[in-house]
C-alpha cells in the first residue's frame, strides 16, 4: 500500500465517559491546526483499524478515531457475556459522535467510513448536519431490513452450502426464520460454548460472503482474535435483529436533510454483500453527491477504491 501517507501515531488519546458506565476509546493524529476528519468504523462492532490514519495528510488534516461502544479499546467490552447491551444502540453512538467531538473542541468535521460505518455517519449527519463539513463513503450501506434480509438470506443464492450450514447454526429456525435473531439470541446465552459456536458460525458465513474477493487466502472475520470475534458477533445480531433502531428506510428518505454537504460515494460493482443498487438510490436522494462505481471491486475494495478514497479526503483537505 505504497500510496499511503507514511505511518504515524496518535499526538494525544484517552477514555471519553459516555454514560451508563462505558468509556469509548478515541485518538487524534497528525496536524493539531489541521482539518478536522472522523473515521467512523464499520462491523459494527469492528473496532478501528490503525491504517486509516495513513489515508489522510498528516499535514493538513486533525484525524479522529474512535472504537464505539462495546469494541476494541472501548470498555466494558461485549465479549464479556455480563455487559448489558441495552446501553449500545444506534443513537447511543450518534450521542458518543456528539460528545467526543465538543470533548475535542470540534465546530465542523469531514467524516469517513464505510459498510455499518456509513450508516452511522447517514444517521449523524441527518440529526446534526451543521456539523458536518463533508462526507467520503466507501461501500454504501442504510442497514434497511431489506439489506440485512439480503444479506443473511438473499445472497444465499450464491452460497447455498454455506448457507445451510449457517441456518443449521441456529437450531429450529425455518429457512424463511429470522436467522439473525436467532443468533443474537444464542450470543446471550449462558453457556459460553454455545456463544462461542454461534460466534464461529457466524464469521464463517461472513467470510463465505467474501470468498469470492479474499480467494480463500484469509478469513476477514474468522482470523481476528477471540475477543474480537466475540464482540463484533454480539454486537452485529443485536443491532441487525432490531433493525439498527431505525424506521425502515428513513436514511433514504431524509437525504435531503444532507443537501449542502459534498458526498462521494464509492462503491465496488462486485460487492455481493451490499449490493450497488443501495449506492445508487443514496446518490439519487442526496443532492449534489458524486457517485464512483469501482469496476472491479467487492466489498473490501481494492487498491482502485482506495485511489478513490485518497483523492477524494486530498481534495477536500484543499478545499476543492
Amino acid at each position: 500500500m505504497d500510496d499511503l501517507y507514511p505511518p504515524i501515531e496518535p499526538h494525544e488519546t484517552g477514555m471519553l465517559d459516555v454514560g451508563e458506565g462505558n468509556l469509548v476509546y478515541w485518538e487524534v493524529c497528525g496536524n493539531p491546526e489541521g482539518k478536522p476528519a472522523l473515521v467512523v468504523h464499520g462491523g459494527p462492532g469492528s473496532g478501528c483499524w490503525t491504517g486509516w490514519r495513513r489515508y489522510f495528510d498528516p499535514d493538513r488534516y486533525r484525524i479522529v478515531l474512535f472504537d464505539q461502544r462495546g469494541c476494541g479499546r472501548s470498555t466494558p467490552h461485549a465479549s464479556d457475556p455480563a455487559v448489558d447491551m441495552r446501553h449500545n444502540t444506534t443513537w447511543h453512538l450518534i450521542a458518543d459522535m456528539e460528545q467526543l467531538r465538543e470533548h475535542l473542541g470540534i465546530d465542523r468535521w469531514l467524516l469517513y467510513g464505510g459498510s455499518w460505518g456509513s450508516t452511522l455517519i447517514l444517521a449523524y449527519a441527518q440529526q446534526h448536519p451543521q456539523r458536518v463539513s463533508e462526507i467520503v463513503i466507501a461501500a454504501v450501506t442504510m442497514t434497511r431490513r431489506s439489506e440485512i434480509d439480503w444479506l443473511y438470506r438473499g445472497v444465499g443464492r450464491f452460497f447455498p452450502e454455506q448457507w445451510e450450514r449457517f441456518l443449521e447454526g441456529a437450531p429450529g429456525t425455518p429457512s424463511d426464520g429470522d436467522v439473525v435473531a436467532a443468533y443474537a439470541r444464542l450470543m446471550e446465552h449462558s453457556d459460553a460454548a454455545v456463544r462461542e459456536k454461534a460466534t464461529a458460525d457466524w464469521c464463517a458465513w461472513e467470510d463465505a460472503v467474501l470468498s469470492g474477493e479474499t480467494g480463500g487466502a484469509s478469513n476477514p472475520y474468522g482470523d481476528r482474535p477471540p475477543a474480537a470475534r466475540l464482540a463484533f458477533v454480539r454486537i452485529c445480531t443485536h443491532y441487525f435483529s432490531h433493525g439498527a433502531w431505525l424506521e425502515e428506510g428513513v436514511l433514504l428518505r431524509e437525504a435531503g436533510r444532507l443537501s449542502g454537504i459534498p458526498g462521494v460515494l464509492i462503491h465496488g460493482r462486485l460487492d455481493l454483500g451490499g449490493p450497488l443498487r443501495t449506492a445508487w438510490e443514496l446518490h439519487r436522494a442526496w443532492p449534489g453527491t458524486e457517485l464512483i462505481t469501482v469496476e472491479n471491486a467487492g466489498h473490501l475494495g481494492t487498491s482502485t477504491t482506495r485511489g478513490y478514497v485518497l483523492r477524494s479526503l486530498d481534495r477536500f483537505a484543499a478545499g476543492d
